[in-house]
């Protein structure tokens, strides 16, 4: 499967469109105020889910299941 594909990415770019229409016609104050922490949090959606999307190697999920609750449960307690 392509990123492109995935309905929740093609969902926060639509949204990310809409937000940079809205906020491109606000005056500049509200552009520089709120406007600006709106476009980056809409577009950093997208970023983010494009950057997680291809980290599904055994190497990085080793890695990520090392920190799970189940592991850090057994640590702990020694299970």
């Amino acid at each position: 499967m392509k990123l492109e594909e995935l309905q929740v990415y093609k969902l926060s770019m639509e949204m990310a469109e809409k937000i940079w229409a809205i906020v491109m016609e606000w005056d500049y104050f509200t552009k520089d105020t709120i406007g600006k922490q709106m476009v980056r949090a809409a577009d950093s959606i997208a970023a983010n889910l494009s950057e997680g999307f291809g980290l599904y190697h055994f190497k990085e999920n080793t890695n990520f299941s090392y920190y799970s609750r189940d592991h850090y449960m057994r640590q702990k307690h020694g299970w």
